[in-house]
């Protein structure tokens, strides 16, 4: 499901300023494409395991949203617009 409403890119631009802030990384968030791979060779990132995991407190701290299984993580922290479906889907679960 495309992810272009006003609320959704609002998101997308939320999670990109806490993975700039909580990775340290010296980028703009807007810098971030919205399907670009956030690990690996192709990311204009380079995040690595540390990071997810920093990351993935900062999505606990302030989403309230747990995720323990560290496969789940690198596969949700595959873009930002996978981690933003994630956070909708998981906030709308009762």
């Amino acid at each position: 499901m495309p992810m272009n409403t006003a609320h959704n890119r609002e998101l997308n631009l939320e999670l990109k300023q806490l993975i700039v802030e909580v990775t340290d990384k010296d980028i703009k968030p807007e810098q971030i494409g919205d399907e670009e791979p956030l690990f690996g060779r192709r990311s204009t990132l380079g995040l690595d395991s540390l990071d997810g995991l920093q990351i993935s407190m900062a999505i606990q701290s302030r989403y309230g949203v747990v995720i323990t299984d560290p496969k789940q993580l690198r596969r949700l922290l595959a873009s930002v617009n996978t981690l933003a479906e994630y956070l909708q889907e998981a906030r709308q679960s009762p």
